[in-house]
């Protein structure tokens, strides 16, 4: 029979369940596994629903007769938990308890239902499809490296270019099909999936490269190749959906831009007046501002499902990939250009003094400043991490240029101790406060 539920009980669920989507997104903006921990904040929320159940002492029945008390209701193991998870959920707990929403003895049960796992499986297997994926990539290099072996497999596949491209396009194509089927069949083993998803890029790119041997004629244009793998993985990536195949598009396009603009301007060292930095500080800033209009989309929290998800839903879900390599392409552009400036030509640079450059040193440090405080406005961890990096990494190599030739080097390292042992006490005490105010 249907548990009652009393008009207590339906406020206090509905509290709860805003809570828990409020701190699934908090956790998600911290870096932790969104899907992870959606799926802890939902067996908090049902073991939850179980123990309100059965404080009203009510029977369920499942084909048999049910159990009417706690006492006679068998008890379920606890749910092991990563520790960061077991983290949010203990907070959660604490803070349900300390706003009364729930009593001590709900709060004391709902502890006890969950445990730290001893040992971090997830993390075991996400490193070592890292390292198996690196050990592939070594060996297709090893390959390519060896010139005996390389004829060898030269002659065994001894076929014009056109059939070598059609056999990797329809292998890329089986090993998409079946990165497709297991995420479909097993969404749970993230990393496995995501693994077969980066064979089918590799396969993918080796169908590139035949197709452009296929296709050449002696000409040097071989950035067309790169804006090909751009527009294919980028469509691919949006099919799927997969943010990891839609990150390498956003990688391909970068390639393709800086190959493209070399090429028009016959391989020199500027193009329109910049060099490659000041190029790639553009396209980052154009990627950057494009993620973060997605991210602030109106109705993005409201997407439908995957299956029927328009072309627009599914940009805006890769939004945030989008920001973290227009991140990436802006802030290293910016570092090589505070130290380079806008020169192509090394025997120019090393004709002008380092202080004539400090100028980018400065819109370096800005650009990071804005994106610690925009980061801070917005609780958008990403931006304020990068910002928090390039900010040190733009201090700490001015220290190097300055320091590093006119003062004794015992001296500079010992400046350079100073720094970080002040930035060690600094940290720390902002960590103690926050500990305390939680």
């Amino acid at each position: 029979m249907p548990v009652p539920k009393t008009g207590e009980d339906e406020s206090i669920l509905r509290s709860h369940g805003t809570w828990l989507r409020d701190e699934a997104d908090g956790a998600r903006r911290r870096n932790v596994d969104r899907a992870a921990t959606c799926h802890v904040a939902a067996r908090a929320g049902a073991r939850l629903d179980e123990m309100r159940r059965q404080k009203s002492g009510c029977s369920t029945t499942s084909g048999r007769e049910g159990w009417n008390t706690m006492s006679d209701r068998p008890s379920a193991s606890p749910l092991p938990l990563a520790k960061k998870q077991h983290v949010i959920i203990s907070q959660a707990i604490e803070r349900w308890r300390d706003a009364g929403t729930i009593d001590r003895e709900i709060a004391q049960k709902l502890t006890g239902s969950i445990v730290v796992a001893p040992f971090d499986w997830r993390r075991t297997a996400r490193y070592a499809f890292i390292i198996s994926i690196c050990c592939i990539v070594i060996a297709i290099v090893a390959i390519l490296a060896d010139k005996a072996l390389l004829a060898l497999l030269q002659r065994l596949f001894d076929v014009p270019a056109i059939a070598k491209c059609g056999f990797f396009a329809m292998l890329s194509a089986a090993i998409f099909r079946y990165a497709l089927l297991k995420r479909k069949r097993q969404p749970q083993r993230i990393y496995r999936n995501e693994a077969i998803f980066f064979l089918g890029i590799l396969a993918l790119a080796a169908a590139v490269v035949f197709l452009g041997d296929a296709l050449s004629r002696g000409t040097q244009h071989y950035s067309v190749l790169f804006l090909i793998a751009s527009v294919l993985y980028a469509l691919l990536g949006l099919w799927f959906p997969s943010k990891q195949v839609w990150t390498f598009g956003l990688l391909s396009l970068g390639t393709w831009m800086g190959t493209e603009t070399g090429y028009i301007s016959g391989h020199g060292s500027y193009f329109l007046g910049m060099n490659y930095p000041l190029r790639f500080v553009i396209f980052g800033a154009v990627l950057t501002g494009i993620g973060i209009a997605g991210l602030h989309f109106p109705g993005k929290d409201n997407v439908p499902n995957a299956d029927s998800r328009g072309l627009c839903d599914r940009l805006i879900l890769v939004s945030q990939q989008t920001k973290v390599v227009g991140l990436l392409n802006l802030f290293i552009a910016l570092w090589i250009m505070s130290i380079f400036g806008n020169y192509g030509d090394m025997n120019e640079w090393h004709k002008v003094r380092q202080y004539e450059l400090f100028h980018w040193a400065l819109v370096f440090g800005a650009v990071a400043i804005a994106a610690v405080w925009y980061g801070l406005r917005e609780d958008d961890s990403v931006l304020r991490g990068f910002g928090l990096t390039f900010l040190f990494i733009n201090l700490y190599t001015r220290l190097f240029e300055y320091l590093w030739v006119p003062v004794h080097k015992a001296i500079f390292f010992a400046l350079l101790a100073a720094s970080f042992w002040y930035l060690g006490t600094r940290a720390e005490k902002i960590w103690n406060l926050g500990k305390r105010h939680q």
